[in-house]
């Protein structure tokens, strides 16, 4: 296969990510030649290292002058990973999740860095809002799906070992999930109406106070909504409390048809130079970002886009369908990078349903009433991407 050429930093984790599964090589050139400190910056450099421990047969070439890299293709296989994040653990965790289902055997990862902060998804966020997609393409047949063997069937974010806010860290989790021979192709366009909200409000490093002023906060805005709401309070100390104060809030809404859309916020980083956060503040922010999470709907909200997009290609022969609201740019920016390399064109379409003047008249009519965004059906047939590192039992 030929190799693909990108230039550019931007879109940088995706681009090798996508060169593992596919086994395309890839090269990147002209990485910030106009900056006074051109090339890989040390986070880029440490997600290098991250394929690296998790693949076998990888052969990364970078340039004297960090400006060019090209990486050929490989597999993946499976190590126990101990990796001082120097960018937030959730930009590594994010696309490590796109990684784990392929490995030889079940993944175990020990992540270690900045837990929560407001570069890239917390692994709290990950946690409530990712992990139920992925195991809708991992789960076993139906009969097996039992909630007692979740922890089993679904990748599972145990946990929070240690939190660690920015800029210093000191958190560590553990990250764990199976590996499958093959994915299941997902049909998923019903998103349901909410039932119930939950979520967590973590401090460290700061008052106690803190997390019962953000939830009071939170439910002031949400109560109004719905009365099903539970935020769990979590404030470690001493040697679990990391090395930077930071406190904040993940929410989560279920929906009657299993569907998860989640929202966080945190607060600013010691030395940001920006004014400190208040809880109050904070708390409201999240219950406004959950309801329009909410408002954009779909089966997936927008943290979860990009990854049930990559699990349909992915998927076998048989067509896959999930419904969204409106696509982030980054997923945009994916489903063009999933063309590149795999040669796979979405089948994009705006749910067509109409929408019903009232509750009352949704229900006399016998029609979902839909509210918020325009909703997208993304449909596409699976490559039948085989796990070849994992023995057929």
């Amino acid at each position: 296969m030929s190799t693909l050429e990108y230039e550019g930093c931007n879109h940088f984790r995706m681009r090798l990510v996508l060169s593992t599964l596919s086994g395309r090589s890839v090269k990147i050139s002209q990485i910030r030649p106009e900056e006074d400190d051109p090339g890989l910056k040390d986070f880029e450099v440490s997600f290098i290292r991250l394929l690296d421990k998790v693949t076998n047969g990888t052969k990364t070439v970078i340039s004297e002058t960090g400006r060019c890299l090209k990486k050929k293709n490989t597999f993946t296989t499976h190590r126990l990973l101990l990796l001082p994040a120097s960018r937030p653990i959730g930009y590594y965790l994010e696309m490590l999740m796109c990684l784990a289902p392929f490995t030889k055997e079940p993944l175990k990862a020990v992540l270690r860095g900045v837990t929560c902060d407001k570069d890239d998804p917390s692994v709290d966020l990950l946690k409530l809002s990712v992990f139920p997609v992925l195991k809708k393409f991992l789960g076993t047949d139906e009969g097996l799906e039992l909630k007692s063997k979740y922890f089993f069937i679904c990748g599972n974010l145990e946990e929070i070992i240690k939190r660690g806010a920015a800029p210093e860290g000191g958190g560590e989790v553990l990250f764990s999930c199976p590996c499958r021979q093959k994915l299941r192709p997902v049909k998923f366009t019903q998103p349901g109406k909410i039932k119930r909200i939950r979520g967590v409000a973590w401090s460290v490093r700061v008052s106690p106070a803190f997390v019962n002023r953000m939830v009071d906060a939170t439910r002031s805005v949400l109560n109004g909504f719905l009365t099903d709401i539970y935020i769990h309070t979590d404030h470690m100390k001493g040697n679990q409390s990391g090395k930077s104060p930071g406190f904040g809030v993940t929410l989560v809404a279920e929906t009657t048809e299993g569907a998860f859309l989640a929202a966080e916020e945190v607060s600013n980083a010691k030395g940001s130079g920006e004014s400190p956060t208040v809880p109050e503040d904070l708390g409201k922010k999240a219950a406004l970002a959950l309801i329009q999470e909410i408002y954009r709907g779909g089966c997936v909200d927008s943290t979860s886009q990009s990854l049930a997009a990559l699990m349909m290609v992915l998927g076998q022969q048989d067509v896959s369908k999930i419904q969204t609201g409106e696509l982030t740019p980054y997923t945009i920016h994916f489903l063009r990078h999933i063309r590149d390399f795999f040669k796979v064109v979405f089948n994009i379409k705006v749910d067509k349903k109409p929408k019903a003047a009232s509750s009352d008249d949704a229900d006399e009519e016998g029609e979902e009433l839909r509210v918020g965004g325009d909703k997208l059906i993304l449909t596409c047939v699976g490559v039948g991407y085989s796990n070849v590192s994992k023995a057929v039992r």
